[in-house]
């Protein structure tokens, strides 16, 4: 991966920030934070907690760190006021709220991601976010589930919910990896070289010479080649297939 794209992957996840709002069990924020670990992201925000007991660190098994740089806020509107583009999660349909599919919200923040610093808020996990709670969001949005009752727990949500951003960066890292591509003329090199050493072992003579030049250009030019991939083939030909391979002839 370049230079560019690691620090746009990294631009993503410390861009997000996860805020929970009043959670009652020191277990499930424990919970979060492996969640958080599990997917990348690092910045936890809590509301209406004060410190954080010893059995929360106990539950964030590898994830102390997240625990340790969580930011304590008094009420939701400073925990968000940095924040630029915010994210609700809700169980219930609200009457004077319009509501986003997990799928449309998930389009959202990755269209915003990484320039926009993204919040994502949970409530408590007994009552939820209450209608003036939601009035500090951009978006409400539910997570699908098969039946209304129960709702999900609270880590249970935010990790499906971070799993979907976690998945559009690996995606993104992937692509920025398969464009790094070799140019044509560093693949015509190494057609050449093959061509070459295939030529050396008697493999491609004067009667099948334009037959075979012509289907092992087509046959590479399809692998859309990197470095790795060229690296691998050239010592492939020059050292790993065995000469009596060779002897077969590729006049058919």
């Amino acid at each position: 991966m370049t230079q560019a794209g690691q620090s746009r992957t990294s631009d993503i996840k410390r861009n997000v920030s996860v805020v929970l709002v009043r959670p009652e069990r020191p277990e499930n924020i424990g919970l979060v934070a492996r969640c958080m670990k599990n997917t990348g992201f690092q910045e936890l925000r809590l509301v209406g907690v004060r410190s954080l007991a010893r059995r929360t660190y106990t539950i964030a098994v590898h994830a102390e760190e997240v625990l340790k740089r969580a930011q304590f806020y008094d009420d939701l509107p400073l925990a968000v006021k940095d924040l630029q583009l915010v994210f609700a999660a809700t169980s219930k349909r609200r009457k004077n709220y319009g509501l986003l599919t997990m799928e449309e919200a998930k389009h959202k923040m990755c269209q915003a991601l990484p320039s926009a610093r993204i919040g994502l808020i949970f409530g408590c996990e007994r009552t939820g976010l209450t209608s003036e709670e939601l009035r500090h969001a951009n978006f409400v949005f539910t997570i699908p589930q098969a039946s209304r009752q129960p709702s999900y727990n609270l880590s249970s949500a935010v990790l499906l919910v971070l799993f979907h951003i976690f998945m559009h960066t690996k995606q993104a890292k992937d692509e920025e990896t398969a464009a790094e591509l070799l140019t044509r003329k560093e693949q015509d090199d190494c057609i050449q070289l093959i061509l070459e050493k295939l030529e050396e072992k008697k493999f491609i003579h004067r009667t099948n010479r334009l037959h075979m030049t012509e289907r092992i250009c087509d046959l590479i030019g399809r692998l859309s080649l990197t470095s790795k991939d060229r690296n691998l083939l050239l010592a492939l030909f020059s050292k790993g297939i065995d000469d009596r391979l060779y002897s077969q002839s590729g006049e058919d």
